[in-house]
């Protein structure tokens, strides 16, 4: 099973946390543009495999990033 240590670049955005959206995301792709960053609302439905190039940004109804944006 491949894990995000495999992957170039930064990998996980804890700083992000609580950030507006799409703020978040244009961030993620500043940093690591080996990465599309989707945006995501809380309980959407997402395929379960793992992609170096995919990181899911996670935001609740008001558009504010909920959990640590991270390659996969």
């Amino acid at each position: 099973m491949s894990s995000d240590t495999t992957c170039q670049g930064k990998s996980s955005w804890p700083e992000l946390l609580g950030a507006e959206g799409k703020v978040a995301a244009a961030t993620i792709e500043r940093e690591n543009p080996l990465v599309d960053a989707k945006i995501l609302p809380e309980g959407s439905i997402i395929p379960l495999d793992f992609r170096c190039d995919r990181v899911w940004v996670w935001i609740d109804k008001r558009g504010i990033v909920i959990q640590v944006p991270r390659i996969g």
